[in-house]
């Protein structure tokens, strides 16, 4: 079952992974180098991400969703705190539904692209696993022909085969350069992927989200998956960690944009983005000016349109008006 489900993306995957190296190759890469694989795999990356980029807005507005929400559920387990029969737990989460549903809130939409890069991840670690032996065997597989599996196994980046894993060369006679190669992958995965979280939770969460159980879900994840994927980093080819890697280094810099440019209210990036805009003259984020400022603005500029400049306390003239009668002061009283 799990053979056919990942089927058609092996398909897809091997399709555009041959497409970007036979482009590559049309404008002068030599076709068996690493690089050249290397490359089209990056570019299998940006074409992925590049379409996941509306979930990934969805993804930062259902956590925004759930960061608003966290005075609410507290005050919702404050009220059923202590009651723990069954009608009191259905009631409670019933009020929680109507409270996310209320808020535009998922706590699941924050796994969407991870979860929707699954089953492209597993398919192209099948292609790069099975590539070894259909080149032994001179057959294509999938949507990339004899020759490019031919290619794409006999090529090298620093001495490892795309193919190759840490755990199938250690210990390996001439095993040494794939087991620095996928180390360095191992530890770029990981290590991106541990400060994309902790930038995450240092920048873009408000005070609310960082005393709520919401932080220690995040506290959880910032440990977690970088330990996860390290661990299992160990039987990735090397073409898997560079796909997992260029994804990841991506990730980063996507959020880092959000986190500059439209941060989360109430966090340290807003206060930061606020700092930069006041050394411009710039209004905070999510100023507006109000009407009756406006309207003073206004008559303010008609008033000095009208008089002219004012030069040593006297109103000058406009443009052809009258000079304004100068105002007797009061005299003093004796």
């Amino acid at each position: 079952m799990f053979e056919a489900i990942l089927a058609p993306f092996r398909w897809i995957m091997s399709w555009i992974l041959g497409a970007f190296h036979s482009v590559l190759e049309a404008v002068g890469l030599p076709s068996d180098s690493g690089w050249t694989w290397a490359l089209s795999i990056l570019l299998l990356v940006v074409l992925i991400r590049t379409l996941l980029i509306p979930l990934f807005v969805k993804q930062i507005n259902a956590q925004r969703a759930m960061q608003t929400l966290q005075p609410e559920l507290k005050k919702l387990q404050a009220k059923y705190k202590g009651k723990k029969d069954q009608l009191s737990r259905q009631a409670m989460a019933l009020e929680q539904q109507a409270l996310m549903k209320e808020h535009g809130a998922n706590p699941f939409a924050a796994c969407l692209p991870l979860l929707l890069q699954m089953p492209f991840f597993f398919a192209l670690y099948q292609v790069l696993v099975q590539a070894r032996g259909a080149a032994e065997r001179g057959e294509g597989m999938d949507a990339l022909s004899a020759d490019q599996i031919r290619s794409f196994e006999s090529s090298q980046v620093f001495g490892a085969q795309m193919s190759d894993t840490f755990m199938g060369a250690l210990g390996q006679p001439g095993g040494t350069p794939v087991v620095v190669v996928a180390l360095a992958l191992i530890l770029l995965m990981s290590g991106s992927m541990f400060f994309m979280q902790k930038m995450l939770m240092t920048k873009n969460m408000n005070q609310t989200a960082l005393e709520g159980p919401m932080m220690q879900t995040q506290q959880v994840m910032l440990y977690a998956m970088p330990l996860i994927f390290g661990i299992g980093g160990i039987n990735f080819p090397i073409g898997v960690l560079l796909y997992w890697t260029y994804s990841n280094f991506w990730a980063v810099g996507q959020q880092w944009w959000i986190i500059r440019n439209n941060p989360t209210p109430g966090s340290l990036a807003e206060q930061e983005l606020n700092e930069r805009r006041a050394a411009k003259g710039l209004p905070p984020v999510g100023t507006k000016v109000t009407e009756a400022a406006a309207t003073a603005g206004s008559a303010h500029a008609a008033s000095r349109e009208s008089t002219g400049p004012v030069l040593n306390g006297e109103a000058q003239p406009s443009a052809g008006g009258q000079r304004p009668q100068p105002q007797r002061k009061n005299r003093r009283k004796k």
